[in-house]
C-alpha cells in the first residue's frame, strides 16, 4: 500500500488548509485512516483518526477546529484544517490500518504564521 499525501503549505494564523490522502497498491480494507503529525524538536502525535464506518477520534488541540473525513470509494481521507495556530506547524502524516498492516505517509509540512 503507497500512500501520496498533499495539501500542505504556508498559511497566516487563522487561516484554513485541506490535507488530501489517497492509498493504492494491494488494498483490501482500509480499517482505520488518520492523520498524525511532528512539531519540531517534538514527538508524532496523533491529530485525528476515523474508522471505515465513520466514527472519529481527536485530539483535544484541534477538537472543533479540523474534521476528518474519508471516501472510501476512492480510498481516500481528508483532514480540513480551519482556525489554523502557529502551534498547528509540523508535519503530518497520513496513516492507515490494513488488516494486521499498518502504513505511513511521506508527511505533508503544514507551516502556520502569526
Amino acid at each position: 500500500v503507497q500512500l501520496q499525501a498533499s495539501g500542505g503549505g504556508l498559511v497566516q494564523a487563522g487561516g484554513s488548509l485541506r490535507l488530501s490522502c489517497a492509498a493504492s497498491g494491494s488494498i483490501f480494507v482500509l480499517n482505520v485512516m488518520g492523520w498524525y503529525r511532528r512539531a519540531p524538536g517534538e514527538q508524532r502525535e496523533l491529530v485525528a483518526v476515523i474508522t471505515r464506518g465513520g466514527s472519529t477520534t481527536y485530539a483535544d488541540s484541534v477538537k472543533d477546529r479540523f474534521t476528518i473525513s474519508r471516501d472510501n470509494a476512492k480510498n481516500a481521507v481528508f483532514l480540513q484544517m480551519n482556525d489554523l495556530k502557529p502551534d498547528d506547524t509540523a508535519v503530518y502524516y497520513c496513516h492507515v490500518v490494513a488488516g494486521f498492516a499498518t502504513y505511513w505517509g511521506q508527511g505533508t509540512l503544514v507551516t502556520v504564521s502569526s
